[in-house]
């Protein structure tokens, strides 16, 4: 017999000295996703299911939950390869059943007394295991043969343990046993380690919830594992005295296939949660698993079945195990409530599509959510923040923000402990009835509830910009970024704008497009600061790039023809023209005629345009004495009329 050396790629696996290798230099690669390499290599393109990877790999260990260290075993793998799930030259994913290796291109022999198999399955530490065993077949090939092939039609046959057993005291003998001490003993995955690793309180103090991998085979199903996600990362927060990381902020990970304490450094924390979930019918499999990010560690894993009944309880279930598992529950759980099934899970598709920017489809499952349970508080809750989005868009909001407003009340009455619900109200008050005072204590009220919430914060902040609080508003916006710095990434630098400390906004603004200079809100963001500086030339360069890289070539390179011609104005008379052309098929604010008309310094076309915004009911009126564009009118009794109808204190 012969042990195999796999080559694909660039890349060598040694199965006899368990290395891999990439243009000669060897690549780390822990002891099971070797192990799992080599099976998968092994199997000449065959179909390895999950089933046969955890009997071969997993069948007899303790404290681990084979489907997600399955799961692990291919990030890694994948990692190590530098291979992308979504176009693999090595590792394609069957789903819902297993793995297939694409890559071998040829299995060089090497004589097995040339190697020492069995020292370096010790190393693997596996050498004394069955694992060991199955390992020692995938790594043997025939002397005569040059190439590993098995018939296409052949079909992989497990090999009883008990029989593999007798292989490979037969093969071996005394040898074996004595590498099974020293690897008991030494190897670096211990019986005894896995013990006291069991038994020890890791030192968590802070955790990131990454995505669950929906594995229902479906992609339909996204939105039902992201919004386990959301309930899980939400439930740690309420249940456990963590640092919980952001949905927003560990979001950004989804399908990420990086090594875990390199996105626990990006997020500041030091213990990940990452798991997957599957759904068939009313039939739910969670998996997840606890790590120890520094160290990549393994602490914990549980896998959880449970039907649709059972279904809303789950995350509150899972939040408490961890929080006692690292010591660190909180003083009081809330007590459930009853949720209909089919409203909760009507509601995870609103929000899915919510996060996405698809308001009107949200709309529809939040008022699913309602019909199907009408004491469903998170279900209103989510129709009130429908409305409220709505009304941005619409020629006449106040229908959209009285409905809102009365759907964020029916929240707060059928459960007073929701922060969701205070938000939304406190949103709805001061957007349509700007009553300052009570949606401020509204806002307070959800902060209350709970301190974490980001959005809570960022509306305070919004609150007391209107109110011309400046120095408080940067503070409030300052501790939602902390909580939240990957929502709103624009709204410290906005902050600042609104304050005209621009020499602030400019410097927030240039760090965050050091990491994204492709997103044109920022450059937007940066061309509204240099035009409130006086810097024309330098506005029109970003407005310029911001519909470049939007992906309106055409538009940037007519706005700059404009401004070739005639100039800062002939750009502004070029923004004009654009919202005339654009209304004439959709709803556009009149504040938004107003912005760009006062800009020109047009009196009575800007005061004309904010007079209809003003019946309009348009939010944004609420801010615009933060802008310097408006201050040539501050003087005017129409405008000054404005203000007072609005209730602002006045900036003049």
């Amino acid at each position: 017999m012969a042990v195999a050396v796999f080559e694909f790629g660039d890349f060598r696996l040694d199965c006899g000295r368990f290395e891999l290798h990439r243009a000669g230099r060897s690549l780390k690669l822990e002891r099971k996703p070797m192990e799992l390499l080599i099976l998968l290599a092994g199997s000449n393109g065959h179909l390895v299911t999950r089933a046969e990877i955890a009997q071969r790999l997993w069948d007899r260990e303790v404290f681990v939950d084979t489907e997600h260290g399955i799961n692990t075993a291919i990030r890694k793998i994948r990692q190590a390869l530098g291979d992308d799930p979504e176009e693999p030259r090595f590792l394609l994913t069957v789903t819902g059943k297993g793995y297939r290796f694409v890559g071998v291109t040829a299995v060089v022999r090497e004589p097995l007394a040339e190697v020492d198999l069995r020292s370096a399955l010790a190393a693997g530490g596996s050498a004394g295991s069955d694992d060991g065993v199955a390992l020692v077949n995938d790594c043997l090939v025939p002397d005569s043969a040059s190439t590993y092939a098995r018939p296409p039609d052949e079909k992989r046959a497990l090999v009883p343990r008990s029989s593999r057993l007798l292989m490979w005291l037969g093969a071996f003998g005394v040898a074996a046993v004595l590498t099974f001490v020293v690897a008991v003993s030494l190897g670096p995955r211990s019986w005894k380690d896995r013990f006291l690793a069991h038994a020890a309180k890791p030192d968590i103090k802070s955790l990131a919830v990454l995505p669950l991998d929906n594995l229902s085979g479906d992609p339909g199903q996204e939105y039902f594992a992201d919004g386990m996600t959301d309930e899980l990362t939400t439930m740690l927060a309420k249940n456990s005295a963590l640092r919980i990381v952001s949905r927003t902020s560990a979001m950004q990970y989804k399908g990420a296939h990086r090594p875990l304490p390199e996105i626990a450094r990006e997020l500041g924390v030091d213990g990940i949660l990452e798991g997957s979930i599957a759904r068939s019918g009313d039939k739910v499999h969670m998996t997840i698993q606890l790590i120890q990010a520094p160290s990549d560690t393994h602490v914990w894993a549980e896998s959880y079945d449970r039907n649709a009944n059972e279904l809303v309880s789950l995350p509150t279930e899972a939040a408490q195990t961890i929080a006692n598992k690292l010591n660190s529950p909180a003083l009081s759980p809330a007590s459930p409530r009853f949720v209909n099934p089919e409203a909760h899970d009507a509601y995870l598709h609103g929000k899915f599509l919510w996060y996405r920017g698809r308001n009107e489809e949200a709309g529809e499952y939040f008022r699913k959510a309602t019909e199907l349970q009408p004491d469903f508080a998170l279900g209103w809750s989510g129709l009130a923040d429908y409305y409220g989005l709505r009304a941005w868009s619409e020629v006449n909001p106040e229908a959209s923000l009285a409905k809102g407003e009365g759907y964020a009340r029916k929240a707060v009455e059928l459960d007073d402990s929701l922060a969701e619900a205070h938000l939304s109200l406190g949103a709805e008050i001061f957007s349509r009835d700007w009553d300052w005072d009570r949606s401020q204590q509204e806002i307070a009220r959800a902060i209350e509830l709970d301190p974490r919430l980001a959005q809570a914060h960022h509306f305070r902040a919004l609150i007391l910009a209107a109110l011309n609080r400046h120095q408080e508003a940067i503070e409030a916006q300052k501790k939602a970024t902390e909580l939240d710095p990957f929502a709103r990434p624009w709204a410290l630098p906005r902050a600042y704008v609104w304050a005209r400390q621009y020499d602030g906004a400019l410097a927030a603004t240039l760090e965050q497009i050091e990491s994204t200079p492709r997103d044109p809100e920022f450059h937007e963001l940066l061309a509204w600061i240099y035009r409130s500086k006086g810097l024309h030339i330098q506005a029109i360069h970003e407005w310029e790039k911001q519909l470049s890289l939007s992906g309106d070539e055409e538009s940037a390179a007519s706005m700059r023809r404009a401004f070739q011609r005639n100039g800062y104005q002939g750009a502004l008379d070029w923004q004009v023209s654009q919202l005339k052309k654009k209304s004439a098929t959709q709803y556009v604010s009149p504040y938004d005629f107003a912005y760009w008309y006062a800009q020109l310094g047009e009196r009575e076309q800007t005061l004309a345009s904010l007079e209809e915004a003003y019946r309009h009911h348009s939010v944004d009126l609420l801010w615009m004495q933060n802008d310097p564009a408006f201050d040539f009118l501050h003087s005017d009794d129409r405008y000054r009329s404005i203000i007072k109808g609005i209730g602002l204190p006045p900036a003049y």
